[in-house]
């Protein structure tokens, strides 16, 4: 029998329900790719279960900032190793959810195979770059700025280098493959996002922009920004959100089919695939054929 939610449920999801207040690379992404998830996320924040390969890449995220705690010459394979039971078990701690991965595992081999295959992207990383040679000056760094618009952007970098003559470079893991040509674009965008919001933070266009992938064979694909890139961006991002603000006035969130459906975790509320949005909790703008049929605005008294 289909179950139907809860009064209670209802209210504490609206009550759950904000409006946006600002932008990150990922969400900017989300309603790049399919406006209904955006909202769902968002807005509604329906839950999502903790997925073992987004966990992964969270652990492996976590031993490559950890490591760099260790003087220069320490940081070895053997001691990135040895830093992967520790931090999924300090994982584990703050998030106990994520036991949830790995429910009918009464010897701990699924654990021990997941581990594994979280050692090969370390192992990787090794030969794509010399941690003993590189002095990040930060890391795990959150950034946030308002654009003159009063657009708020904000993120997290994973790694920022500074070279004694003062170019910056940021830098990004991926625990995936690289990207075909066809959509290296899309995945730099992240990366122009964070040297925009740098740019407008600290008046500093960095030098490099860095993603190494740690999937497949391993890959470094670099990008040298100018202004002009930048700008670029920045008008891009607020034709976004200009559009984001249009949609969260009326509702209108449109599910979009795409390559990334097949993983996605809220089909159940997608009409793509049969599903149905749960009602929209925010307040809605009329518009101007709902004050007047005729759609006319000249035709109301003032």
């Amino acid at each position: 029998m289909e179950q139907t939610e809860t009064s209670s449920a209802v209210v504490a999801r609206v009550r759950a329900a904000t409006a946006p207040t600002g932008l990150s690379p990922s969400r900017a992404g989300d309603f790049l790719t399919c406006p209904l998830l955006y909202r769902l996320r968002v807005i509604d924040r329906l839950p999502e279960p903790p997925s073992s390969a987004a966990t992964r890449g969270t652990l492996v995220h976590a031993v490559l900032e950890r490591l760099f705690d260790s003087p220069a010459a320490d940081r070895t394979p053997e001691r990135a190793l040895g830093l992967l039971r520790p931090q999924w078990e300090r994982l584990l701690g703050e998030r106990p959810e994520l036991a949830g991965l790995f429910p009918e595992d009464p010897d701990g081999a699924a654990l021990t195979r997941w581990l594994a295959d979280a050692e090969k992207l370390v192992a990787q990383w090794f030969r794509l770059e010399d941690p003993t040679r590189l002095h990040p000056v930060e890391r795990e760094l959150y950034v946030e700025t308002a654009l003159e618009s009063g657009l708020l952007l904000r993120g997290y970098i994973d790694r920022v280098d500074v070279a004694p003559t003062g170019e910056v470079r940021l830098v990004d893991y991926k625990t995936g493959r690289a990207p075909s040509r066809d959509f290296e674009g899309r995945a730099m965008f992240q990366m122009k996002f964070y040297a925009l919001v740098v740019w407008r933070w600290k008046g500093v266009i960095p030098r490099r922009l860095q993603l190494v992938y740690l999937g497949g064979g391993g890959d470094v694909v670099s990008y040298d920004p100018d202004e002009a890139d930048l700008l670029a961006v920045e008008r891009k991002l607020l034709a976004l959100w200009e559009r984001i603000g249009h949609a969260v006035a009326t509702g209108d969130f449109p599910a979009t089919r795409n390559r990334l459906c097949d993983w996605c975790d809220h089909q159940a509320s997608c009409p793509e695939f049969g599903g149905t949005p749960p009602p929209y909790p925010l307040p809605m703008a009329r518009t101007p054929d709902e004050d007047d049929p005729t759609g006319d605005p000249m035709s109301k008294e003032s």
